[in-house]
């Protein structure tokens, strides 16, 4: 009989950071999840959390084409009758840069606990600095 590999936890944590000045919101986005995930790995399994994390930086530079800086909304609903509220991307961008990405990453992601656990290992920051020096990250550029 045949022996099947079974992927092993990580023992050592990852660290990149990517730059989204002037980079498309749909296109990075896909690509930040696949990399959450672990997919550009040999050893991808799953069900597996690889310990990859994932820093962002200049997220209130990012693009988007066409009209949808106007036209794209957020919808958030608070649970009571009329509280639904409604923002456009360009009114995003100016007061939460870090919500435009955390939301288009986390549809991406699977649904449950590998999700959940995948969305807490991104980092998100709307300029250049972050704390996360210490880490060392690795620098990556995505096309």
């Amino acid at each position: 009989m045949n022996k099947t590999y079974i992927a092993q936890k990580p023992k050592y944590s990852k660290w990149y950071i990517i730059d989204a000045k002037d980079k498309n919101l749909g296109r990075l986005s896909s690509k930040i999840a696949k990399l959450l995930k672990g997919k550009n790995s040999i050893s991808y399994t799953p069900y597996i959390n690889n310990k990859i994390y994932i820093i962002i930086i200049n997220s209130k530079s990012i693009k988007v084409t066409g009209k949808k800086v106007f036209q794209k909304t957020y919808k958030q609903h608070s649970g009571y009758p009329g509280g639904l509220k409604i923002r456009t991307f360009n009114h995003l961008l100016s007061k939460k840069p870090n919500m435009i990405l955390e939301k288009s990453i986390k549809g991406m992601l699977p649904k449950g606990i590998l999700g959940r656990q995948l969305f807490t290992q991104l980092k998100i920051y709307p300029d250049t600095q972050h704390p996360h020096k210490p880490q060392k990250p690795e620098v990556i550029t995505l096309i």
